[in-house]
């Protein structure tokens, strides 16, 4: 059943992508004092105009920056080998500052920033997203035939995946494995908690985890994550050459991890930018990269040919896909890499909020860090976000990007 519409929609501080804890972490040690700017972004035409939620919103964010980590949830986090004393220490007497988020609209827009403090602000991304998306879906019809609707979607997806499991068991490669990444954009807290516990329950061959820690702690399962875009974009700012940036912030991750979450996310300026800066010494330290836009097929491909490229087996690395995917593209991207690489899917939307309402595409990104703008240059152009179209131009100069109209 859904929450409550009179129930607050953040249930506890721990209720956040890991890799945001992550970022967190690797970003209080290395540039403390660096300020940053993020902004909100609705990338489709919603069912209802977003700045109606303005005032609900506003409450929800008030809600959150009430709330503190309890000493269980900092216990849990302590016992994750990768998350440091330090920053669980910093945690236990963090609060969200109300003051640093600026919630306005323009017109039917809903406009959104964060700006301060990198260690104060980083973190309010992941919980703006799903506030507004399950304050969304909370105007819209809820009757009993929605859930019923998704619970089928839901049932169909089970079948599928063992279908797929018992035609390719006795075949060469990995098997089909997926984690749940559908904390931010979910239908609610509930029916994501449903389709966690579902999937964990139906399918523990092939379910892996979820990057929503709060569930991972509650259900007992593995929370999933690295890295996202804004850490690398950070790096654009801190101070090396803007043509070094990838490979600054790829040797700070692995000073500060030591092994450990070992998944590169590529692109953030373009998959081939990053292979350039990806040489045989990182390719050696991570265990394997994240594909998160443009054609999967391509990009596996071209990771496959730089691993060989560099004498190193691709059987020994692994693929993580999660862009905006379902599972029949999952099991099609699997199928086509089976017995070269491992691959392992993050799905994210299609898992839990996928009903008869059409779901938002929204993101939260870093738009400004230490006092200049940050950008995201996709190898899908409709992701490419900057603030900036000079430095948009600048940054695709120095990696030689092909020049295409912006996209916000």
């Amino acid at each position: 059943m859904p929450v409550a519409r009179s129930s607050p929609v953040v249930r506890s501080l721990l209720e956040n992508d890991l890799y945001k804890f992550t970022m967190w972490q690797a970003l209080l040690h290395s540039h403390p004092g660096a300020q940053a700017e993020y902004a909100f972004v609705c990338r489709n035409p919603p069912e209802l105009p977003l700045a109606g939620l303005k005032a609900a919103v506003e409450a929800e964010l008030d809600h959150l920056c009430g709330l503190a980590f309890t000493p269980e949830e900092l216990d849990y986090l302590r016992g994750l080998r990768f998350i440091k004393s330090d920053f669980v220490d910093f945690l236990a007497i963090f609060r969200f500052q109300r003051r640093f988020l600026h919630v306005e609209t323009q017109g039917d827009d809903l406009v959104i920033r964060a700006a301060g403090p990198i260690a104060h602000v980083t973190g309010f991304e992941i919980f703006v997203l799903y506030i507004v998306n399950e304050l969304h879906f909370r105007r819209l019809e809820a009757g009993p035939e929605i859930l019923a609707a998704a619970g089928r979607r839901l049932a169909d997806k089970v079948s599928a995946i063992r279908a797929y499991a018992a035609e390719t068991a006795a075949g060469p490669g990995h098997p089909f494995q997926f984690s749940d990444f559908g904390l931010r954009r979910r239908y609610s807290g509930a029916w994501q908690e449903t389709v966690v516990a579902t999937l964990a329950r139906e399918l523990p061959a092939q379910f892996t985890g979820t990057s929503n820690v709060h569930l991972a702690r509650k259900l007992g399962l593995v929370p999933i994550g690295t890295m996202a875009h804004e850490y690398l974009q950070a790096y654009q700012a801190f101070g090396s050459r803007l043509r070094d940036f990838q490979k600054a912030a790829l040797e700070a991750w692995v000073q500060e991890y030591r092994g450990d979450l070992g998944i590169a996310l590529t692109d953030v300026v373009g998959m081939d930018a990053f292979l350039a800066d990806f040489d045989l010494y990182f390719a050696k330290l991570f265990d394997g990269l994240r594909h998160d836009s443009g054609d999967p097929i391509a990009w596996g491909e071209a990771a496959i040919a730089h691993y060989r490229k560099l004498r190193i087996d691709p059987r020994s690395k692994r693929l993580v896909f999660s862009d905006a995917l379902d599972i029949p593209a999952a099991l099609a991207i699997h199928r086509h890499f089976r017995g070269r690489i491992p691959t392992s899917f993050g799905i994210g939307t299609n898992l839990t909020n996928d009903t008869p309402h059409p779901p938002l595409n929204i993101v939260m990104k870093m738009v400004a860090c230490a006092g200049q703008p940050v950008a995201k240059v996709s190898d899908q152009p409709e992701k490419t976000l900057c603030a900036d179209q000079t430095y948009l131009a600048y940054l695709r100069k120095v990696f030689n990007l092909p020049a295409v109209d912006p996209v916000r």
